[in-house]
């Protein structure tokens, strides 16, 4: 089982926060202030009359990556203590386990695909999306450079990783371009299309354009891309937030808190992309170079925070039933609950400019 990793300022170390200039005693006296307030509020007493955080555990997706991020930051930077809880992040296993984690009642939070949340819905699975991570979908069929259209594809090789949402993703993209999913030769490679573009064997895979393409371009191979939402997918948010209904009616205070904290970590993600940089590369044990690209070309996808709007998700379900990924359209109400996260953003929004402030 994996371990549960909390951070926070007393177990993090910040470098950089020691350079920063010093705030005027009248910035600090407000935000100290308005932290007080706010941990006040929805913190448990411990045996000494002291307010002790409330622990809010939340899984992630797949290994640390710069969608995690604001989660990263909002623990690391103390952002969940200043709103009286204590976030703790769950990170995978040998595969994404964040569903069943979530259903289990092992977690409080998970941090899903929205096509993962939808099919979870489909399922029968009483789960519900409040909050949006990432705001862009991400899914796009990265290409050879000699690639130019999703026609050029038919008759070539395209690499796909077994999970049957990868023919309808295909057939998403070639149709718009008057092109056929069965004139297409399609090869199982598992996860490993990194490698097989690389070596050339594969014309194309789909992938997500913000790590894989990414990636490829960082590793010296000018791959092409055609993003999902260029080729007849609305805007929707790739990876969100979700919840059991048991969970919301025990914790709904706690989790509203979380989201606060985690909307001032994609403000610090956004605006201090050395920090995620850093943040992502220690929990990942990876590549600062390739994180930092990668920050970079995720950033707009992390803004505006939080927010979800039930008619791009309306379009979201209709178009995910047209390409086969639902059987049918998914009842935007029930499947999304948006006053947490609108709750998250009022509770946030005071702490906005500190953070802003401490940063110059």
């Amino acid at each position: 089982m994996p371990p549960v990793f909390a951070f926070s300022v007393a177990h993090c170390s910040h470098p950089a926060a020691a350079r920063r200039r010093r705030p005027g005693l009248v910035w600090w006296a407000c935000v100290l202030l308005a932290v007080a307030a706010l941990a006040g509020c929805g913190a448990s007493t411990d045996g000494g009359g002291a307010k002790a955080p409330r622990p809010v555990s939340i899984a992630l997706d797949f290994t640390p990556n710069p969608a995690h991020a604001p989660i990263f930051l909002a623990a690391r930077d103390g952002y969940d203590r200043r709103f009286g809880v204590d976030l703790q992040i769950r990170q995978p296993g040998s595969g994404p386990d964040s569903l069943k984690l979530l259903l289990d009642g092992r977690v409080d939070i998970g941090v899903l695909d929205i096509n993962d949340l939808g099919l979870a819905r489909e399922r029968g699975a009483d789960v519900v999306g409040i909050a949006a991570l990432v705001q862009q979908p991400l899914g796009a069929l990265i290409v050879q450079p000699y690639i130019k259209r999703p026609r050029d594809l038919q008759g070539r090789k395209v690499g796909v990783s077994g999970l049957p949402s990868d023919p309808a993703f295909l057939r998403a993209i070639l149709s718009r371009d008057g092109a056929q999913l069965g004139r297409v030769d399609q090869v199982t490679i598992g996860f490993n299309a990194v490698g097989q573009m690389l070596a050339g064997t594969i014309a194309a895979v789909p992938a997500f354009w913000s790590d894989e393409g990414v990636t490829l371009r960082q590793r010296g191979l000018p791959v092409g891309e055609f993003r999902i939402n260029h080729y007849g997918a609305p805007n929707f948010p790739e990876v969100v937030l979700a919840v059991t209904r048991a969970t919301l009616r025990r914790r709904r205070a706690a989790i509203v808190r979380a989201l606060a904290a985690i909307a001032l970590g994609a403000h610090k993600a956004v605006t201090d992309p050395q920090e995620a940089t850093r943040v992502i590369a220690i929990a990942a044990a990876g590549d600062p170079r390739l994180i930092r690209a990668q920050t970079l070309a995720l950033a707009p996808a992390l803004q505006p925070p939080l927010r979800l709007n039930p008619e791009v998700l309306a379009a979201w379900a209709r178009f995910d039933t047209a390409t086969g990924l639902l059987p049918r359209p998914l009842p935007v109400s029930p499947t999304f609950d948006f006053s947490l996260a609108a709750s998250a953003l009022r509770l946030a929004a005071p702490l906005v400019a500190a953070v802003t402030h401490n940063q110059s």
